[in-house]
């Protein structure tokens, strides 16, 4: 049985195949096997779907024939050979087959081998791509992409190089001005492009496409590259091996071939980047030779050199290119006064894999470089958010740059352009170092002393909440009188404020259009989103989501339209595209079937380990354990059955009531002499079993009559449980099933709103007003502070001081002590 291709499936079988293969190797080396047999798997059910594919499968060449050899003892010897012939029939020698099969070294020998191989196999055997489409849905693409971004992860820090983070290369395509209608015959070049990430995120970004060029300098990353081109869509990429100083492959006879498009995250300040460079092909011509020992300028100037007349670029560089001295200077100024320099965006540290210092991105023209008056700088260094080990950036994070950017929006404290005579001079001298021309550190707190001497809150930290006034006009008159010139007091108590504001009518405004703008908002998305089939591009309707509520919130007060951006894509990277996924693949009658759960695997003892179920009857092997992929149980419940739960959670309450006069009477009595000391066990906690005993042995013994009166009533409190217990538990079991009779009941309609509306329309409205109410916290605990800061005067406290001075003179003279 083939698994829903969901990506979260898809994801957790391809890490799975990584972890088979974990401990003889280290990840630089195992993804090679586990992304060939990728490869293999997709090009083969590629080949079943569709006879005229890009790649040829050959007989004996296919992951069927991989699948028979399972459980065989030349698994991995006949595994190549079966390789080889696909390698062969589509020119993919030394691209597809350089992970060997049969290493005894990292794949173990003889019984190890052969389990290992079989069981990678099979987990790729249960993986169907027959419906997977570059151009449609990039689950594929996305999952080749999450694999490279683990193993770089894994790889360390010499050998993660290979990949650059799909956000840093989303923002990088949309920053070199690619228009709708540039045509496919126009180039994109990177001089170091590894795994091509970087390369297919620009062709993404062109809806003809792109004619794509790539050259790498290790031969394995060099077939990584290759393969992911095939992968998306892309096969007739041109992507040769190489080193790109040294030995450039794109050749016009003598001089170096240029595009239309260039971008780069080239390996930061090689040391040895000049090592047999005999040729320089007039790059460094004019501008000066980089430093010896650092080759940061010979790659920029290798892309300035390799970039047509109109071209446009963009490349990722550690800050030091922005401001080292000696010949970097030299060579920098001369760019600087070209026009080349378009931008440049200071990106958060930590982002890049191998290494964890700060970059940039330099965005290049030379279209427009003539006429260039400035450079224009973004300050992003602060907006990520923590994965693991390393920083990314989030999605508002990459709409902000690119937004600001491509408007060329002047934000204080973040973005502006900054002219040229600036930057030239004589106290710059040509030092592009974002903090010269951006000061985005956060405005100091400033204690007030005159405040602290006579009391009240200054105007000017009141001043600096103005957006919230904007917000609500009357507001400010409403929390604070005018204590003096320059100062204000609170008109209320601390403890009353946020009640002031969320009480108001303005507050109730705002919420009230909030509410309108996201209901609006949604409503007009309705019909696409009823529409959703196998024809469905979840990117554009991902990016047709976003864009859309950016430009709703974008004029509205006081809310930052990115956050709001953020509660969206992050329900979309989280929910909302697996949800998708799964629509487009089986429609939304079939998305929404319960499904028995997945066996993952299994314990020592040879039982299964299956995935979490949201409904379960019974217990053991025998147990039903349904899953709701679409649909969750709860939305059923709160449409269809919302009085069964009211009374299933009395009842439940009634457990924890009944569970609570045990523990109460027990702690009363089970005490040292107490009337339920002899009916506890050996760890001294009284249980229906211990109760129940020693009153039996009580009426026997003819115990005392407060003893048997407290006997008799924890037992029936113990019954009384008991009873609440199984009335939960038998309510639960009718819920459950009727719940689970709902969903075949569904039509396409019901299904619709359930998803639509109480599922993705209630969070994405929900995070929208966790936005709201985290800015009013904001403003509580700021006017909190304020008012805790400058409630005391100097003299208020040399009053309490005076105070407490007498006082102890009192009790000093009271002990016949002299003060």
């Amino acid at each position: 049985m083939t698994v829903a291709l969901k990506k979260s499936d898809l994801y957790s079988s391809l890490w799975a195949g990584a972890d088979e293969l974990r401990g003889g190797m280290d990840a630089s080396q195992y993804k090679d096997f586990v992304l060939t047999l990728l490869f293999v798997k997709y090009v083969s059910d590629k080949a079943k779907a569709d006879p005229y594919a890009d790649v040829e499968v050959p007989e004996g060449g296919s992951f069927d024939d991989l699948v028979e050899l399972k459980g065989q003892p030349h698994i991995g010897e006949r595994v190549n050979v079966a390789i080889r012939r696909l390698a062969d029939a589509n020119d993919l020698q030394g691209v597809i087959n350089n992970a060997d099969f049969d290493d005894p070294d990292k794949l173990g020998k003889g019984k190890e081998l052969v389990d290992r191989l079989t069981k990678l196999i099979g987990i790729f055997q249960d993986l169907d791509f027959t419906g997977s489409r570059a151009e449609g849905d990039d689950l594929l693409g996305d999952a080749y992409e999450y694999l490279m971004r683990h193993f770089a992860s894994e790889s360390g820090k010499s050998k993660g190089q290979f990949y650059t983070p799909a956000e840093v290369s989303r923002v990088m395509a949309a920053l070199i001005g690619i228009k709708p209608d540039t045509p496919k015959s126009a180039t994109v070049y990177d001089p170091t492009c590894g795994s091509g990430s970087l390369l297919l995120k620009v062709a993404d970004a062109a809806p003809n496409g792109l004619t794509i060029y790539g050259q790498e300098k290790d031969n394995a990353t060099r077939a990584l590259a290759v393969m992911n081109m095939v992968l998306h869509g892309n096969a007739t990429a041109d992507v040769r091996q190489g080193d790109t100083i040294t030995s450039p492959q794109f050749l016009r006879g003598s001089d170096l071939q240029t595009f239309d498009y260039l971008v780069a995250n080239p390996p930061f300040s090689i040391k040895s980047w000049n090592n047999g460079l005999e040729n320089e092909y007039g790059r460094f011509d004019g501008f000066g030779r980089p430093p010896e020992k650092n080759g940061d300028y010979a790659f920029l100037l290798h892309m300035i050199k390799s970039l047509k007349s109109a071209g446009k670029g963009a490349v990722v560089l550690p800050h030091g290119v922005l401001f080292r001295g000696n010949a970097e200077a030299t060579i920098r100024k001369e760019l600087i006064k070209r026009g080349y320099v378009k931008g440049i965006i200071g990106l958060p540290a930590n982002l890049f894999y191998g290494t964890g210092i700060p970059a940039c991105i330099i965005v290049l023209d030379k279209e427009n470089a003539v006429g260039r008056a400035g450079i224009f700088m973004i300050d992003a260094s602060k907006g990520f958010t923590k994965d693991g080990n390393k920083n990314r950036l989030r999605p508002r994070d990459m709409h902000q740059i690119i937004d600001t950017f491509t408007r060329q929006l002047e934000v204080p404290r973040y973005s502006r352009m900054v002219p040229l005579g600036e930057i030239a001079d004589p106290k710059n001298d040509f030092n592009l170092n974002i903090p010269r021309y951006i000061d985005s550190s956060r405005p100091e707190d400033i204690q007030d002393l005159h405040a602290h001497l006579k009391g009240g809150i200054p105007n000017r930290d009141l001043d600096a909440l103005q957006p919230y006034w904007d917000a609500f006009p009357a507001l400010r008159s409403t929390l604070f009188n005018l204590l003096r010139e320059g100062y204000s007091e609170l008109a209320v108590d601390k403890s009353d404020i946020q009640a002031r504001i969320t009480d108001s009518t303005e507050y109730a405004s705002f919420v009230g259009n909030t509410n309108v703008i996201i209901g609006r908002w949604w409503k007009s998305h309705e019909v696409v989103l009823r529409g959703i089939s196998e024809t469905t591009r979840p990117a554009e309707l991902a990016a047709d989501l976003g864009d859309s509520l950016l430009e709703a919130f974008r004029t509205q007060p006081l809310l930052d339209e990115y956050a709001v951006y953020e509660q969206l894509m992050s329900y979309w990277n989280d929910v909302m595209h697996d949800d998708v996924a799964l629509i487009m693949g089986e429609g939304w009658d079939g998305a929404a079937k319960p499904r028995a759960a997945r066996i993952l695997g299994y314990d020592k003892n040879k039982k299964p380990k299956y995935e979490s179920a949201h409904i379960t009857f019974g217990t053991g092997v025998k147990a039903q354990r349904w899953v709701m992929d679409l649909i969750p149980p709860e939305l059923i419940v709160a449409r269809y059955f919302a009085n069964e739960q009211a009374e299933l959670d009395a009842l439940e309450a009634a457990v924890e009531a009944a569970g609570q006069s045990i523990e109460e009477y027990v702690e009363e009595h089970a005490v040292e002499e107490g009337l339920l000391a002899d009916a506890t066990d050996d760890d001294g906690k009284v249980a229906n079993k211990t109760a129940t005993a020693r009153l039996k042995a009580a009426k026997a013994e003819g115990a005392d009559n407060d003893e048997l009166k407290a006997l008799v009533h924890v037992v029936s409190l113990f019954n009384a449980e008991t009873a609440a217990k199984k009335a939960a538990k038998d309510a639960r079991l009718a819920l459950d099933q009727q719940t689970l009779k709902q969903y075949a009941q569904l039509s396409t309609a019901e299904i619709q709103s359930l998803v639509i509306d109480d599922k993705w329309g209630h969070r994405i409205a929900t995070g929208v007003q966790a936005e709201r109410a985290a800015l009013i916290q904001a403003l509580v605990r700021r006017l909190n502070v304020l008012g805790a800061r400058y409630a005391q005067t100097v003299s208020d406290l040399d009053t309490e001081v005076e105070a407490l001075s007498a006082k102890i003179s009192a009790h000093l003279a009271a002990m016949g002590v002299d003060a």
